[in-house]
């Protein structure tokens, strides 16, 4: 799969292609049904699919106050794009001089003799150019003139309504991960390097986690503890898997997961730890991956460190139940 960052990247010899473009944050199942329009095109013509994802999202340019929490890096919705038969991604960083474009020229450069786009696919609240005056009812007549297709795809919506990385960020917020992932199509994925955290949980409570730092504004939850897949692979501190434990890289493993402050012992920084269940190594350094399936509490202040460990072995057997380990 290959991914271009910026447009200086895309290679000198590219021939013609199908694109679809948005910000695609999350790659959830509406998004699916747009790339879906776009792929098919492509195995009609012969061409190859390149999924253009905006980063990072206009809000944050031009109200970074407001800037919504990211539900996916450009490297996961790559990845989550490739798994749906996207062939290449652009990555376009989103500026006030791309935003300043003219409609029609936006449309001529950068789909046309940048990505040499034989069939465009966009969604129907598409908007694009300065002023967001290009959209729906502009795309077809500026895509004509310069030899495009121009296909708009409908909104996919449910009994609750639209499909949308919004909605799914309030599931988050609300701690519904599988409302979320239900939306997504997929389960929420935070990834971050594993750290040293206060060394709690194994030598204290005899439930070991694994600390992740998060990339900033990714899209965290609500404080809770979950059920999630957890995997592990090379990261910025380290290449291989601990040779003495049993954790290689890319198993998949279950792991019950907290998110929060622990208010049983007074701490104030919010963290994300996993604790992999029935599996034991050196994590430090390399990459963590969590899947988050289900919900099983929300933070709960303990009177002491027996009940909390007592709450941590329930913690443990209900996330077996919600990943189907029985």
């Amino acid at each position: 799969m290959d991914i271009w960052h910026g447009l200086e990247n895309i290679p000198a010899d590219l021939g013609a292609t199908v694109v679809t473009i948005g910000v695609f944050d999350g790659i959830h199942r509406g998004h699916a049904k747009l790339i879906a329009s776009a792929t098919a095109r492509a195995r009609a013509l012969g061409l190859p699919t390149v999924l253009v994802t905006l980063h990072p999202n206009p809000i944050a340019v031009f109200a970074p106050e407001r800037a919504p929490a990211m539900l996916a890096t450009p490297a996961r919705r790559a990845e989550l794009a490739a798994d749906l038969g996207v062939d290449r991604t652009l990555v376009l960083p989103f500026t006030r001089e791309l935003a300043a474009m003219a409609p029609e020229r936006f449309v001529a450069e950068i789909l046309g003799r940048r990505l040499h786009a034989a069939s465009v696919h966009v969604g129907e609240n598409f908007t694009y150019g300065a002023r967001a005056a290009g959209d729906r009812t502009t795309l077809p007549a500026h895509a004509a003139a310069h030899g495009m297709e121009a296909h708009i795809v409908d909104l996919l919506a449910d009994e609750r309504g639209p499909v949308s990385s919004t909605r799914i960020r309030a599931l988050l917020a609300a701690g519904d991960v599988a409302g979320a992932a239900a939306c997504l199509g997929h389960p929420h994925r935070l990834s971050g390097e594993i750290i040293h955290g206060r060394g709690r949980g194994g030598a204290q409570l005899g439930f070991p986690t694994a600390n992740m730092a998060l990339p900033e504004a990714v899209a965290i939850p609500a404080d809770g503890v979950y059920a999630g897949w957890f995997t592990v692979t090379a990261g910025p501190g380290r290449a291989a898997a601990d040779p003495e434990g049993d954790m290689p890289l890319h198993r998949t493993c279950p792991a019950a997961v907290s998110v929060g402050t622990n208010t049983t012992f007074g701490d104030t920084a919010r963290t994300v730890e996993a604790h992999v269940i029935d599996r034991s190594a050196d994590l430090y350094g390399l990459t963590g991956h969590l899947d988050l399936v289900g919900r099983i509490r929300p933070m709960v202040t303990f009177d002491g460190v027996d009940a909390l460990i007592a709450r941590m072995r329930r913690d443990v057997a209900e996330a077996r139940g919600i990943l189907g380990l029985g």
